[in-house]
């Protein structure tokens, strides 16, 4: 199997991993809201290295931070079509409701986590199969 066909494969079971913890999370009373957050951001990172595996992972991070800020930003708009999407299930989980500056450090910290872990199995997978 070629290298971004196996990065791929790896991180899109990751996503679906992440998406279920996630869902999970917001079913768990002690854990704070901004954990589903921090995983949501860590679902998002996975997701553009299933799109885009050759990208490097502090630009994957870049563009994940990006991705997530401007879906926050996007929650102080109130066009009535975008409050109507945000209203269904699947608008909700894409694109939350409610700016909240919290949300946007608890992406910080799930974009931070998933590059280290990301960078961290990068170099074991340079050393073990170079």
């Amino acid at each position: 199997m070629k290298k971004p066909v196996a990065i791929s494969l790896s991180y899109l079971l990751c996503t679906v991993v992440l998406i279920g913890i996630g869902l999970v999370s917001r079913h768990i009373r002690f854990l704070p809201p901004e954990v589903g957050d921090a995983l949501w951001a860590m679902t998002v990172f996975c997701a553009w290295k299933v799109l885009l595996p050759r990208l490097h992972v502090r630009t994957t991070a870049i563009i994940t931070l990006l991705t997530a800020y401007l879906v926050e930003l996007s929650q102080l708009i109130r066009t009535p079509w975008l409050v109507s999407f945000r209203a269904t299930t699947i608008g909700h989980l894409l694109l939350g409701q409610g700016f909240q500056w919290t949300d946007l450090l608890a992406y910080t910290i799930g974009v931070a986590l998933m590059g280290m872990a990301s960078a961290h199995v990068c170099s074991r997978w340079r050393h073990d199969f170079t």
